[in-house]
């Protein structure tokens, strides 16, 4: 019998330090320290890797390419867990221009799938500034700024291929769009973080490309006459607007004060209080229905309205160009001192009532924390970083205070969420404990007792 660690070929392991550091580390949050990484390349031997660690009680971190945002993808500090990399997991690439459903490997990165869709017109239109793995996008449910047309990553899976802790691998990688047989299975484990069981395949549902994609950035005085723009947009385009993208004055300024290469569209003025990023889309030729003139007329309507008195300036160009702009508010954040970056979602009316609050209590609170939010109003979701000189305040202390506040407010006083699309890990475990109904977690503890019984995957505790 050929030898194996870890149930695997000697080969498929990573057991040096210098090799583990980069699956220790995330991207933003989560550092630990790994036993070794696990490297499989098919759904078999990711089979035999978990057996082999349940029949040994080996705990394990499966991962992705670790871009997530909430420490769930990197080993606790024990030094006892493996993490299984899905990184060689990427061998199907099935595509069925037809049925439009991409059939993958659970390792398959974003960026592979969507060029090989691309050769067929297609692509699938979660997007986001990283490049994750599909397995951990299904995973996390991942959104990105185009869910308001296209939605999360739950509303594009038709099937998944899933192996529990045990081995037990549980085939679903059917491509129907209609079966209505009883429990969705695929759902269990979607946006749980793999601590259910790890997604080792997935088939999705794609989309056409779109030939016309225009973008304007509108200028507006306040919260409200935010909303009425979006209201209007999606009384008169609904069908064709696949993004609105709010940037905050306060988000905006360290883009142009850092990223000098980029045009203020704006001017060398003021700039207004948001600035939103309005994207039309279709599949249609220009011929039979030219966007740019849709996009203008449409916005031109709103302006003259007593709805549109809010509007300062409306800005058309060319699309790459003014979500750059989008692209670099992060980057540019940290530029200017400590970034504390929460991901919130309220109710969509209730965003202006919600940012007010935050303002007012910094304002009364911590003066030298600024307010530099942006993110997804479209779907009710913004990404409110807060941003100061350390020198005033260590993070240490101010941290645990701004979290607390800001998601009593918007999960206790607004109904929202504390975590709006980054999903739940190490990081914000306190609030999930914190917030989640006894209910729920009941039902998890149930989930989790009979998916994983020795309660061997991940670390993030969904109960």
């Amino acid at each position: 019998m050929p030898e194996t660690h870890y149930g695997l070929d000697p080969g498929a392991i990573l057991e040096d330090p210098s090799d583990l550091a980069k699956y220790e580390t995330g991207w933003r949050y989560g550092a630990g320290k790994a036993a070794a990484v696990a490297r499989p390349s098919t759904t078999e031997e990711v089979s035999c890797f978990l057996r082999h660690c349940f029949e040994h009680g080996i705990r394990v971190m499966p991962q992705g390419a670790n871009t997530g945002l909430v420490g769930a993808s990197t080993p606790d500090g024990s030094g006892s867990m493996v993490v299984l990399s899905l990184e060689r997991l990427n061998r199907r690439l099935e595509i069925n221009a037809t049925d439009r459903t991409a059939r993958v490997d659970g390792g398959v990165l974003l960026s592979r799938l969507n060029e090989a869709l691309a050769e067929q017109g297609l692509l699938f239109p979660v997007d986001l500034g990283a490049d994750p793995m599909i397995g951990a996008m299904v995973a996390t449910n991942t959104g990105g700024t185009r869910l308001l047309r296209y939605g999360d990553v739950r509303r594009n899976l038709l099937g998944a291929e899933v192996v529990l802790a045990d081995g037990t691998v549980l085939d679903g990688l059917t491509a129907l769009r209609k079966n209505n047989t009883g429990l969705d299975a695929k759902q269990l484990f979607t946006g749980t973080t793999g601590v259910f069981g790890v997604v080792t395949g997935a088939v999705l549902q794609v989309v056409p490309v779109p030939k016309q994609r225009v973008t304007a950035f509108v200028g507006v005085n306040d919260g409200e006459a935010v909303l009425a723009l979006l209201s209007a947009l999606e009384h008169v385009v609904s069908e064709l607007l696949s993004a609105f993208e709010v940037i905050s004055a306060g988000a905006l300024e360290p883009v142009f004060r850092h990223q000098t290469r980029l045009r203020n569209p704006f001017g060398s003025g003021a700039l207004p209080s948001f600035g939103v990023l309005v994207e039309l889309s279709t599949t249609l030729p220009s011929e039979r229905l030219d966007l740019a003139d849709l996009l203008e007329a449409t916005l031109g309507t709103h302006v003259e309205s007593e709805a549109g008195a809010g509007v300062t300036d409306v800005l058309l160009g060319r699309p790459e160009d003014l979500w750059e702009i989008r692209h670099h508010v992060s980057e540019s954040l940290r530029g200017e001192g400590k970034v504390l970056g929460l991901d919130i979602s309220v109710p969509r009316s209730a965003l202006p009532a919600f940012r007010e609050s935050i303002r007012a209590w910094l304002e009364n609170e911590h003066p030298f924390v600024r307010l530099c939010d942006f993110g997804h109003w479209g779907d009710g979701g913004v990404h409110l970083n807060l941003v100061w000189d350390e020198a005033l305040a260590p993070a240490a202390e101010l941290v645990p205070r701004l979290q607390d506040r800001v998601y009593d407010l918007a999960v206790g006083r607004f109904q929202g969420s504390y975590s709006a699309e980054h999903g739940v890990g190490p990081h914000n475990q306190r609030f999930f404990d914190r917030f989640t109904d006894p209910s729920i977690k009941g039902l998890g503890a149930l989930l989790k007792g009979h998916l994983d019984p020795k309660g061997l995957l991940g670390t993030t505790r969904l109960w």
